[in-house]
């Protein structure tokens, strides 16, 4: 991105036949002044080949000083952009050449193609405009372009079709990067602990993969496995790689450098890890190998998800409950205090934030970690239902599944003549075919496009039963864990408490007289409210048809189990734990 000054008698303007013709920038009787625009898109263009320039910009420059020399011109200024895209056009080379010509006696602004300068019609219209105002004539080195109504036209279809070659190329581009997506390759740069690698096959084609980095690798999997135990915060584990040497790929262009914590953030989120690859919102199993299995991955984001969701932080005085507790009062957060005794002995406390900071009038005395942990577990025991309670609710929840997955059966039932009638249809052709009356072309044509309709309402079945299949299982396990919640949660360690807390609760209310409230999350508001429970008893009593309180609450809230994000509905990232 520069503006070259051309002047004598530092090289001479050739020809690309290599004939010299006189020194560069020196207009001898009757020349007329001209300025050059050069342009690549990309900077691997402008260093291809390990030259300063690469290949195209030199090229460029040959066939316009020869231009040049045609129209009986010298070039005294050249612009180059090098790495600048076409389709805008504040580019800095470019910007500067409309302010020289509007100021420098210039006749002719030379560009290789009209490409070059734009390549969309918009801006090919306003920088021509901006050089015939300048009184500046635009020509290009390699077409007919000039000022006359046939170089006019020929300029206008010119620059259509170089905006249609830039947005069709766009268009290619997303579709073989999807194909790849599609077929497990990685569409874009591998990220930390992975390293893009170019080998060649047997027939000598290149063949672009991706590969462990085996520097950065382990890194990476000790980082996830760090995090999902809850030993550390984002701001510890970020200093943690420090220290243990994890630093950025070098590049070019770039050295190597630590990781920053928004960095390790992003690739705590990043599913690539686990296998997947995510192309415009789109996942595809990747055909790489992955860092993480699964399960630690998804650990990891009810990690993350935890701390956001409650507003913790990993401070001085941690607590498995910070975010979960709130004052019984005034409904502020309770925050860890610690007080020390005359005897040396700490004593962690809950107490009110808004009493703390005074921003309420609240008076809640202090509590006792210790007698907090201890409601809390007694709660869950309180809560937990019955497994008389858990089977009445099953069939009371999947007899109303039932009904409200009735609505789609009309699709299903369409879906399924459609592939019942392409599948007549492919016989047909292929008895067509067997009698000669469709050429071999004909029928694999048609017969592609059958299969490829068959596959689609396949897919299309596939997905209303494994969204039914999938709700039905997530209704099972949440009434099996409500069912047992009270022995897990009493055997679960810190950091499965405090999943566990976030998945059952909103927030715990907890009062100075040892008072417990929790508001509960979905879709378990459903499963331990008192009027379903009673109501599920009662449709079990009296049948399918009865018609109850809690039936009818409920049909309002089955969708819950569908979409509520919890850790049970993940059946192959369970972060509970088995406790005997």
């Amino acid at each position: 991105m520069r503006a070259r000054t051309l002047q004598a008698p530092a090289q001479s303007q050739q020809s690309p036949l290599g004939t010299a013709t006189r020194p560069l920038g020196v207009a001898l009787s009757g020349e007329a002044f001209a300025v050059s625009y050069l342009r690549v898109s990309t900077k691997e263009q402008a260093e291809k080949g390990g030259q300063d320039e690469g290949f195209s910009i030199p090229a460029q420059r040959d066939a316009n000083l020869h231009k040049a020399s045609q129209l009986g011109a010298v070039v005294i200024e050249e612009f180059v952009d090098a790495g600048e895209s076409a389709k805008k056009a504040d580019r800095p080379a470019l910007q500067r050449m409309i302010q020289y010509v509007k100021t420098h006696r210039v006749a002719y602004c030379i560009v290789h193609k009209v490409d070059r300068l734009a390549r969309n019609r918009a801006d090919d219209v306003a920088i021509h405009f901006a050089l015939q105002e300048a009184g500046v004539m635009l020509v290009s080195a390699t077409e007919n372009i000039d000022e006359t109504p046939s170089g006019m036209l020929l300029h206008g279809i010119m620059s259509t079709i170089a905006e249609f070659y830039s947005r069709n190329l766009a268009t290619e581009v997303v579709k073989g990067m999807t194909q790849k997506a599609m077929t497990g390759g990685t569409p874009s740069k591998a990220p930390l602990g992975y390293l893009n690698t170019l080998e060649r096959d047997e027939l000598g084609r290149e063949v672009r993969s991706v590969a462990l980095d085996p520097e950065r690798a382990p890194l990476v999997k000790w980082a996830f496995e760090a995090y999902a135990a809850g030993n550390y915060s984002l701001a510890k584990l970020t200093a943690e790689l420090l220290g243990r040497g994890l630093i950025s790929v070098p590049s070019p262009r770039r050295p190597s450098r630590s990781i920053p914590l928004s960095s390790v953030h992003r690739m705590l989120q990043n599913p690539y890890y686990k296998g997947d690859v995510v192309y415009r919102g789109v996942r595809y199993d990747g055909a790489h190998e992955r860092i993480v299995e699964p399960e630690v991955w998804y650990q990891v984001q009810s990690v993350l998800a935890s701390h956001n969701a409650s507003g913790d932080r990993t401070q001085k005085h941690d607590h498995y409950l910070k975010g979960s507790v709130f004052c019984q009062q005034c409904g502020a957060r309770l925050m860890v205090n610690k007080t020390k005794a005359r005897n040396g002995d700490i004593y962690p406390y809950f107490v009110c934030l808004g009493r703390h900071r005074k921003r309420t009038d609240c008076t809640q005395a202090a509590i006792l970690t210790t007698d907090v942990e201890a409601l809390i577990v007694d709660y869950y025991q309180r809560v937990q239902i019955t497994p008389a309670t858990r089977d009445a609710l099953r069939g009371m929840l999947h007899h109303e599944l039932d009904r409200l997955t009735k609505s789609s059966s009309t699709e299903v039932a369409d879906l399924t003549r459609r592939r019942a009638k392409n599948i007549t249809e492919q016989d047909r052709l292929l008895e067509a075919h067997l009698k000669d009356a469709l050429s071999l072309e004909q029928f694999a044509k048609f017969q592609d496009r059958l299969r490829a309709e068959v596959a689609a309402i396949d897919d299309r079945l596939a997905e209303h039963h494994n969204d039914y299949a999938e709700a039905r299982h997530h209704i099972d396990d949440c009434l099996d864990l409500a069912a047992d919640i009270g022995r897990i949660y009493a055997g679960c360690d810190d950091q499965n408490r405090r999943l566990a807390n976030q998945a059952f609760f909103t927030r715990i209310r907890i009062g100075e007289h040892k008072e417990i409230k929790g508001e509960l999350a979905k879709p378990f508001n459903v499963i331990l409210d008192p009027e379903v429970q009673r109501g599920a008893a009662a449709w079990s009593e009296q049948g399918d048809g009865a018609e109850t309180d809690g039936r009818t609450a409920t049909r309002t809230n089955v969708s819950q189990f569908r979409t509520s994000n919890i850790g049970c509905a993940q059946r192959d990232s369970n972060p509970w734990p088995s406790v005997p």
